[in-house]
């Protein structure tokens, strides 16, 4: 029987964006017993995919043990040395990962026994993790990328719920605004959001502010009194994944909000500032990306003293591009 190790341990975009790689291994190997090890952090996105064998938490109780053998594949979709250590601690006689080359820490490719030859850095993230998959026999195209995400009901009804007391109606369609991201330099100020919603507020839609940590909520308090704008309570990751399978449009910036809504087929409008759309961003013609190119982007740092290229991102341009977008979907 194949046997595959998939170490793609975080962030949660970076997680969904590994999902296609996934997919494509599970069609092109049905049979063969494939395991995932992830941060605490991420396993509940790999709960909801079905195929999954066994979803490894790196530093639980006899992590190590339990993805050892021998006689597997490790396939390292993350390239960092850290990921590259767990593929030779796994065991697996065969291991691989992309060449120095195409990594951001270079010494990482030591640990591997097969390297994916270098390629430009031109395209999509997800298209960069299919062509590991080249290593073994794996021709996964340049298609329609698959995200194998389940959604229970139990979930949807939750979210439904939660909104309801916020005062949606049934017949409202839902238009997110995540405020949030991991990252300083990734978040639109709120100034700008409140302009925006004020520009964008829609009769028969509901408008709603999702945040993920305290800071990001104290924005999103912010923005809603300004606004009147309800702000959502505390959700799960799984929460979030329902609520946004549910939403009829998603306005965020590059974080794990909008990686899972292109997963799950939602349209967005990306906010754009220290990173490149054409590598994190939306990949469907249907999506739009606010951006405003400065002579420093992308500069992929997580601070920044100016955030000139996230401030120069106007509200009156996300507003078209949202409006456009609910315009050509009723």
């Amino acid at each position: 029987m194949d046997k595959f190790l998939i170490i793609r341990t975080s962030s949660l975009g970076d997680i969904i964006h590994a999902l296609p790689a996934f997919a494509a291994l599970r069609r092109g190997f049905p049979g063969a017993r494939i395991a995932w090890v992830v941060e605490a952090a991420g396993k509940p996105i790999l709960d909801l995919v079905p195929g999954i064998d066994a979803v490894v938490v790196r530093g639980e109780t006899d992590w190590i043990r339990k993805i050892r053998d021998k006689d597997q594949t490790a396939l390292d979709l993350q390239g960092l040395i850290k990921s590259a250590l767990i593929a030779r601690l796994s065991g697996a006689r065969k291991r691989i990962g992309f060449s120095g080359k195409n990594l951001r820490e270079p010494a990482a490719s030591l640990f591997y026994t097969d390297r994916l030859e270098g390629f430009p850095e031109d395209g999509h993230v997800i298209a960069r993790n299919l062509k590991l998959l080249s290593k073994i026999g794996l021709d996964a195209g340049t298609g329609e990328y698959e995200f194998p995400i389940v959604i229970p009901e139990s979930l949807d009804r939750t979210v439904g719920n939660a909104l309801a007391e916020l005062g949606r109606r049934s017949d409202q369609g839902i238009v997110i605004c995540n405020v949030g991201a991991t990252w300083e330099s990734k978040r639109w100020a709120p100034e700008r959001w409140i302009e925006f919603i004020r520009r964008d507020r829609r009769e028969g839609l509901f408008y709603l502010l999702l945040w993920g940590n305290a800071s990001e909520k104290e924005a999103a308090l912010r923005i809603g009194a300004a606004t009147g704008t309800p702000v959502a309570p505390f959700f799960t990751v799984p929460e979030v994944l329902a609520l946004i399978k549910g939403s009829r449009l998603l306005i965020s910036g590059d974080t794990f909000a909008l990686q899972a809504a292109c997963a799950l087929d939602i349209p967005v409008v990306g906010i754009f500032g220290p990173t490149n759309p054409v590598r994190n961003g939306p990949f469907r013609a249907r999506d739009r990306t606010a951006i405003f190119p400065t002579d420093c982007h992308p500069c992929y740092k997580r601070t920044c003293p100016s955030a000139k290229c996230m401030s120069a991102v106007e509200a009156g341009v996300v507003a078209e591009l949202a409006q456009e977008i609910l315009e050509k979907n009723g």
